[in-house]
């Protein structure tokens, strides 16, 4: 059995096949036909598992960029519904006119995708979210807000569930209701908890403490025998005999906006600027969307107020990911080069180390 994680995931040039690739080049995960198909099998049965039926009609509002998990989720969702159309992370309104055009009975969206909808269902568009008469929301992608499904269940009276999907394929493995402690997964054996500084597989009922949710993909035909770390993470309390969903994330990546972003990746981004001394990755979620400010010091004052110096940090991050994160530089120079720093003010993220966040 080997231990993989998503920054030492084997490169793709060997893949054959589709592969499912990330905006930053890595992991590289490939799916041929046959894994394909039993991908979609797991993702429709997971589906059927949440409550979709063949009377339901689903828009899947999720990210097509590489990863593919909206358009997968999509067919999958054709397999046991009337009808499923993949329209991507679009604007609030445009997805308004894709529920009425599809005539939807069910959304798949980020938890804060759905609460950005409400939102401005109520505050721009003055609109009822009960005319859109949603029976199902599938929530998959994000550590949700408090009270993220007592409010949508209230205001769309519609079933809202958690959908887990793998995070290496992108596809649903394991469903809950809010009311539920713990994930159901699909099949067994798909799911398991790690100790962060381990390589083991954890034995039910859990202890109390930190774990890391793993998953064994043995269905699929070249990583069946693997152990993937998600870089998603619990908090037990003790005596749980199935995974709870995920509450936090560790390692040297970052989940905002439902996009994993790769630290090791920022930084090495910045060392090709020149002039950077300190750089502080900060995520908020002050409304109802996540956000990233990259907060940049420089060793010299000639910098600070050079336009040409931000464009070319902001540039360096957007070739380097989808997610949009604003470029603030720091009025306060310093001579003294340290490294860079994640603050994640939403308590989500642990720590790229592991064993220090064990």
């Amino acid at each position: 059995m080997s231990w993989k994680t998503r920054g030492a995931f084997p490169p793709g040039r060997a893949a054959q096949g589709l592969v499912l690739l990330s905006p930053e080049g890595g992991p590289a995960v490939p799916l041929g036909a046959a894994d394909r198909a039993s991908a979609l099998e797991l993702a429709s049965a997971t589906l059927a598992a949440a409550g979709l039926g063949d009377r339901d009609r689903a828009v899947v509002a999720l990210n097509n960029d590489g990863e593919l998990t909206g358009p997968l989720l999509a067919e999958a969702a054709a397999g046991v519904a009337q009808a499923a159309a993949c329209v991507g992370p679009r604007g609030r309104m445009r997805l308004h006119t894709a529920l009425e055009s599809l005539r939807a009975t069910t959304l798949i969206t980020t938890p804060t995708g759905a609460m950005d909808f409400l939102a401005r269902l109520h505050l721009e568009f003055l609109l009822d979210p009960l005319d859109l008469e949603l029976r199902h929301i599938l929530l998959v992608g994000e550590v949700p807000s408090p009270n993220t499904y007592r409010q949508l269940t209230t205001e769309f009276e519609a079933s809202v569930r958690e959908l887990y999907a793998d995070p290496y394929f992108g596809i649903p493995v394991a469903q809950r209701a809010s009311s539920d402690s713990v994930l159901t997964p699909v099949r067994e054996g798909l799911l398991g908890l790690a100790p962060l500084d381990k390589d083991v597989v954890l034995d039910a009922p859990y202890e109390e403490g930190l774990a890391e949710i793993v998953v064994t993909p043995g269905w699929h035909s070249t990583l069946g025998d693997a152990t993937l770390r998600t870089g998603q993470a619990v908090r037990l309390g003790g005596g749980e005999e199935g995974v709870p969903a995920p509450a936090h994330t560790v390692g040297d990546h970052v989940l905002v906006r439902g996009r994993w972003l790769s630290i090791p990746k920022v930084a090495s981004a910045l060392t090709r600027i020149d002039g950077v001394s300190h750089w502080d990755l900060r995520l908020s979620r002050e409304g109802t969307l996540d956000a990233a400010a990259l907060h940049v010091t420089f060793n010299r004052d000639t910098l600070v107020k050079n336009p040409m110096w931000k464009s070319r940090i902001a540039q360096a991050l957007y070739a380097l990911t989808p997610v949009s994160i604003e470029v603030v530089i720091e009025e306060q120079v310093s001579e003294e080069r340290r490294a860079g720093t994640v603050t994640d003010l939403r308590g989500h993220h642990l720590g790229q180390d592991r064993s220090q966040a064990s």
